[in-house]
């Protein structure tokens, strides 16, 4: 169903690990992108670091009597069905409509994912059978936790299509980052020039901080001014030339 998923490049992967999500915004912000920070999906447990992977999106609607059913979830298409399409490495979207009522995947699904090599789930809405889902060691950002199931509040429409998570568009293979700060997206056309200008942005605010913790006062500092842009490109000058 869908949108094929793509492979992500393992140096694309390596690079952004190092980039937090708030230098993301502020690159994808220069770029023209403010709504890229996923609103309510935050990290469930805190410590799994920093998660990049390709989006494989979900997509639930309203819940309607006929189809949110507990009989619905043999249907050929169900989450069940998604979770088995989705490829190792991947972070799967999830658009709940940030429903807060109803919890979207719990234990069984989650350990599922797990075990296929999804690297995380995101979604504006909740999970349910939380402890058991901890137990299963997926990174999941999302609003909290609810007991019902999705049915109870959801009804589930597919997977691989344009959707809406916490306020962003993501589309199928728009690669997601994810941090303690939460969840941004960066659109699948723009990714290199994401990643150079978020190497560049990252080795700047280093060299910023730097500066600060030797005493230097702010104005002029950040954002630089000509003579600190002069004495920055020396010092990144070294920093290139070491790898």
């Amino acid at each position: 169903m869908g949108i094929e998923p793509i492979p992500l490049d393992e140096r694309v992967v390596s690079v952004l690990s190092g980039i937090t999500t708030a230098t993301l915004t502020t690159v994808l912000l220069k770029k023209g992108l403010r709504n890229v920070w996923m609103r309510g999906a935050m990290p469930l447990r805190p410590g799994h670091g920093r998660l990049v992977g390709r989006a494989f999106t979900l997509r639930f609607v309203p819940a309607r009597e006929d189809l949110a059913t507990p009989a619905s979830w043999s249907a050929p298409i169900s989450t069940r069905a998604a979770i088995e399409a989705m490829p190792e490495g991947c972070i799967a979207v999830v658009d709940a409509m940030g429903t807060t009522d109803a919890g979207i995947f719990g234990d069984i699904l989650c350990a599922r994912m797990k075990k296929r090599g999804v690297a995380a789930l995101v979604t504006d809405g909740v999970v349910r059978d939380v402890a058991g889902v901890l137990e299963t060691s997926l990174p999941v950002w999302c609003q909290g936790t609810a007991a019902p199931p999705s049915v109870a509040g959801l009804t589930f429409v597919g997977w691989q299509e344009a959707v809406g998570c916490g306020g962003v568009a993501v589309f199928p293979n728009d690669v997601v980052v994810v941090d303690a700060d939460g969840a941004v997206l960066i659109p699948a056309a723009m990714l290199d020039d994401v990643v150079a200008a978020a190497v560049e942005q990252e080795m700047l605010e280093t060299w910023i901080m730097g500066e600060v913790d030797a005493g230097a006062s702010l104005p002029g500092l950040y954002p630089p001014n000509e003579e600190n842009k002069a004495r920055y490109e020396e010092w990144a000058a070294v920093r290139r030339q070491k790898g």
